[in-house]
């Protein structure tokens, strides 16, 4: 039997070790790859093609949210398991409108993880319980005028706002994503002007509650 590829992102090396641990027991199944943050996960899975990508939701440089997005837009095959210590309905119907199929709660991941990857090789969603719940109460009604502002921005001017978040400055930003820091200022602008936001904080606050980074 082919072996199952599979690429780990999470920013802490011991719980990203003991993920790794708990998917090599399987029968079948390689652990290939792991990133300490969604932009070096974006990369290996490029190169590396895996065959399923479980993401931290919170990492530095570029969130699970974000990354998974990237590499699904890059190939709409991969499936994309999403790890986190939050609870959110909004996160939940973000992170399947970026196209990844499971959500997993941290405190949950020894129990269900295998299980969690099983069933998006066997081309089902997965959710822990908790979540499952709201997605069946929540994600499947229509979409009202609750729309966060934040689908108003593009997916560079997403990796923005992370990047401003954590405190990087224009200049940081440009050498980042490799682009002049008048382009980092006009996005900077245009996210401002896009979210309604007066201060840097305020984008910091947004940022934390909406859990693009960790407070």
């Amino acid at each position: 039997m082919n072996s199952v590829r599979i690429l780990i992102a999470d920013d802490h090396e011991l719980f990203r070790r003991g993920l790794a641990v708990e998917l090599a027991q399987v029968s079948g199944w390689a652990v290939v790859a792991d990133a300490a943050n969604g932009r070096d996960a974006v990369a290996l899975a490029a190169e590396l093609k895996p065959d399923i990508v479980v993401l931290d939701l919170t990492m530095p440089e570029l969130n699970g949210l974000e990354a998974a997005r990237k590499i699904i837009a890059a190939d709409p095959a991969a499936l994309v398991l999403i790890l986190t210590a939050h609870e959110s309905e909004q996160v939940v119907r973000e992170v399947l409108s970026a196209g990844a199929r499971g959500y997993v709660l941290k405190s949950d991941a020894g129990r269900v993880l295998v299980q969690a990857v099983q069933a998006l090789l066997d081309g089902r969603f997965f959710f822990t319980s908790s979540v499952a719940r709201m997605v069946l109460d929540g994600y499947l009604r229509s979409e009202s005028g609750d729309a966060d502002a934040a689908h108003m921005l593009s997916a560079r001017e997403r990796e923005i706002v992370q990047l401003l978040a954590e405190g990087n400055s224009n200049k940081d930003i440009a050498r980042t994503l490799e682009i002049s820091v008048n382009t980092a200022e006009t996005h900077r602008s245009n996210i401002m002007r896009k979210m309604g936001f007066a201060s840097l904080p305020e984008l910091v606050r947004y940022a934390i509650r909406n859990r693009i980074i960790e407070p």
